[in-house]
């Protein structure tokens, strides 16, 4: 849905101007990165609920700041490694390791986090060379051949509802990549990414209206550290 949708509202001159990019490496990278963070979040909603499930994939600001020193050579300031710490002790309270709420799957969703913090790091560096327009449709050609792999090994025919449904997610999912990379374009990306927060109210509005999904205390106490600790992060305080 992702490719065919490019493909129809783009209706490129000829297909190689999208394919064409003066950094296929970091492209294919960041392909394999979208793939497989949406499967190893998509894996983990199949177990725990969804305002949890996107809390934990919402560290990724704060892995992101651990990553940018190497990654984008910025500096890091210590308030905000501080902040790192303060997210990171949020994610032990909403995934808490050993106890009763515990299912190693949750495990899933923090290797998704990982992998989106990759590719959102991936995003702002390839802004440089490459169009927002090639950047997706590389990204989504490569998750449509790897997850054509995949297929024969799942695949059951939808009813009409969820074929409804897959569709409107290939929908949101192209509006949403193309509305992320050209935000990147105009914006730094400690600007952009405390806007991401409000994806965790929508997630706890959707988990509660359709599948009555309300977080315990302290998982709603370890989401709003993780929030704080991303807002922290991206603050521009100058801390020495």
């Amino acid at each position: 849905m992702h490719v065919s949708l490019m493909l129809i509202v783009l209706r490129p001159p000829s297909l190689k101007t999208l394919l064409i990019s003066k950094k296929p490496k970091l492209q294919i990278i960041r392909g394999l990165c979208m793939v497989s963070t949406n499967l190893l979040f998509i894996s983990a909603l199949r177990y725990i609920p969804l305002a949890e499930g996107t809390s934990i994939v919402y560290i990724s600001p704060l892995l992101i700041t651990a990553l940018s020193g190497p990654f984008l050579n910025e500096r890091v300031a210590r308030l905000q490694w501080v902040a790192v710490a303060i997210g990171f002790i949020g994610v032990l309270l909403v995934v808490r390791p050993g106890g009763s709420m515990f299912h190693p799957v949750a495990l899933l969703a923090l290797g998704a986090a990982v992998s989106f913090s990759i590719y959102q790091i991936i995003t702002r560096k390839l802004n440089h060379f490459d169009s927002s327009s090639t950047t997706n449709f590389i990204s989504g050609l490569i998750s449509a051949v790897v997850t054509s792999l995949l297929l024969p090994f799942f695949w059951k025919i939808p009813t009409l509802h969820y074929a409804i449904l897959m569709v409107l997610l290939g929908v949101s999912a192209l509006v949403s990549h193309l509305l992320m990379t050209k935000a990147y374009q105009h914006a730094k990306l400690s600007t952009l990414a405390p806007f991401s927060y409000m994806q965790l109210l929508f997630a706890g509005l959707i988990g509660y209206i359709f599948f009555n999904q309300i977080p315990d205390v302290i998982g709603m106490v370890g989401m709003l550290i993780i929030v704080a600790g991303g807002l922290l992060v991206f603050s521009k305080i100058n801390y020495k």
